[in-house]
């Protein structure tokens, strides 16, 4: 009740009602090892987060109470997918499997066996596909796993590979991504590539070069026109969906291990940081653990959000774009709430630069 008067009382004294709260991030420790995954539900107000502790946590984002721990896998959980309804959830694990857990109960339904660890997953539109990327493991290679999903059912699932989009060599594949209407899939990896394959005939139909390094990271726009990449070489760029050419390039000065785009406005916010062997000799302020936000259109700089002191390893932006969460590598999950002089000033500067006629 007092925290309730207390909002009412600041949005009278700044004239809003919105009622959006001050910037002070919520401090959620509920890992014991370094995180991989932080990933919103399409409403917003749930937080999913992975880390190498082998059991995903789910929480309220407006709070930061956690709702629940997912226990079933026995190795480092790399990545994970809600469904459209955000009753059930899909993870990846260097335990070899990929598991499907009711997000409501926390009971572990269906387990696939792929063989090879895996690093990264990702429901398609309509939750009745997913794929599940695999490393190169006894002599398998990097693979792209199309598997069907029964939505609907709680035990029973087709084990069976649909499809396989093999990579080349022994370069890891880090994040794959179900394009518009999952008429194909984008992968990003150790090679430096961004591709597309067709989930159909499990065939690579384009392939760009754009960093220097690996690519760690891979997130839509909210339109799917577009997705961003974030590289070891310091930089995260912005490529087109159907020609694969860079549209803009966002120097962060730091490896780069996680990008995502603005919903709303036109910011990109950036994270990463020295790489992790190097910590423990390193300031949090010499390693460049921060998160940049970018100006999506100039390239610029636009701030910095500080807190963590290891390097961050996934950042995602809420559907709302009211809210950011970071993952880093000492095990925190920080869930930064915007406060209204950004929402005040993004909205001032959407409109400066809005077309006109």
């Amino acid at each position: 009740m007092v925290i309730g008067e207390r909002r009412e009382r600041r949005r009278e004294r700044e004239g809003e009602g919105r009622g959006v709260l001050p910037m002070r991030p919520l401090l959620l420790k509920g890992h014991e090892r370094p995180l991989t995954t932080t990933h919103f539900n399409r409403q917003g107000d749930i937080l999913v987060t992975c880390a190498k502790d082998h059991k995903p946590n789910v929480w309220f984002t407006e709070n930061g109470e956690r709702l629940g721990t997912l226990a079933g896998h026995n190795g480092a959980v790399m990545d994970c997918s809600l469904t459209w309804d955000s009753k059930y959830l899909l993870t990846a694990s260097f335990d070899q499997t990929c598991k499907w857990f009711d997000i409501e109960t926390g009971e572990m339904l269906f387990t696939w066996d792929m063989r090879s660890p895996c690093r990264s997953c990702d429901l398609a539109q309509g939750d009745r596909r997913a794929l599940v990327v695999t490393d190169p493991f006894m002599g398998s290679k990097p693979t792209i796993n199309v598997i069907n999903v029964n939505k609907d059912g709680r035990e029973h699932q087709d084990t069976e590979i649909v499809t396989k989009c093999i990579g080349d060599g022994k370069a890891r594949i880090m994040k794959a991504r179900w394009g518009p209407l999952n008429e194909y899939i984008v992968s990003v990896g150790e090679d430096m590539h961004v591709r597309k394959w067709d989930p159909l005939t499990g065939e690579c139909i384009a392939s760009n070069k754009i960093h220097d390094a690996t690519i760690n990271d891979l997130k839509w726009s909210k339109d799917m026109g577009y997705f961003i990449t974030a590289s070891t070489d310091r930089t995260a760029k912005l490529v087109d969906a159907d020609s694969l050419e860079i549209l803009k390039t966002y120097d962060t000065e730091r490896p780069c291990n996680a990008a995502s785009i603005h919903p709303v406005f036109d910011h990109v916010i950036a994270g990463g940081g020295q790489d992790a062997a190097a910590v423990t000799t390193t300031s949090s302020k010499a390693g460049k653990f921060e998160n940049v936000i970018f100006h999506k259109i100039f390239e610029d700089i636009i701030g910095t959000v500080k807190g963590h002191f290891g390097p961050v390893n996934d950042i995602s932006w809420s559907p709302d774009g009211r809210t950011f969460a970071s993952g880093a590598e000492d095990g925190y999950v920080r869930i930064h709430h915007m406060d209204d002089s950004y929402i005040r000033e993004a909205e001032k500067q959407a409109k400066v630069y809005a077309p006109t006629g």
